[in-house]
């Protein structure tokens, strides 16, 4: 099974950026979807951005302008770059991953998930 490793996160202040990285081990080629996730205290779990191993991307539309998805596939690792961070970012982000799906920022289209790592903006 394809596992994934997060890192990146932390604690800044608004206006902010921060990297966040996931790594998927055990991948074995073909179409490949990564997406981060967010889910803040009380709330739903929340897609903000996809990409395929082809290129193509996808935003909810909440963050576009502000987080920017893209990937090295040599390394099997994607990338979001969260800018000017807003107190409202604060959540703890999840990467996920599956090979075929059709709803790209929902969460039951994905098979495999990262531990998460908490983002926090004051």
């Amino acid at each position: 099974d394809v596992q994934l490793v997060e890192s990146g996160g932390g604690s800044v202040q608004a206006g902010g950026s921060l990297r966040l990285s996931c790594a998927a081990s055990a991948y074995t080629g073909g179409p490949f979807y990564m997406a981060y996730f967010r889910q803040a205290p009380g709330k739903e779990r929340e897609g903000v951005a996809n990409i395929h191993n082809d290129g193509r991307t996808y935003y909810a539309d909440s963050v576009k302008g502000r987080f920017a998805i893209w990937q090295d596939n040599a390394k099997a690792t994607v990338y979001l770059e969260i800018n000017y961070l807003r107190p409202e970012d604060t959540a703890m982000y999840y990467c996920a991953a599956d090979l075929l799906l059709m709803r790209p920022l929902e969460a039951y289209e994905y098979k495999y998930w990262g531990q998460g790592t908490q983002v926090t903006v004051s």
